[in-house]
């Protein structure tokens, strides 16, 4: 039997050549996540500080 290239292709192959990094979905969000979660931080900080002080 011989391989026929006009069959389509497995999906297994299909699933293969889309799959998508999860890092390189993440970095371009990353200059944005960062400062948001230190101006949280910050916040929480100040508030634990006044909350204990």
């Amino acid at each position: 039997m011989t391989h026929d290239p006009t069959l389509a292709p497995n999906a297994a192959d299909v699933e293969a050549a889309q799959a998508v990094d999860a890092v390189e979905s993440v970095v371009p969000v990353i200059p944005f996540v960062i400062p948001a979660v230190g101006a949280a931080m910050i916040f929480l900080l100040a508030f634990i500080a006044v909350y204990v002080g």
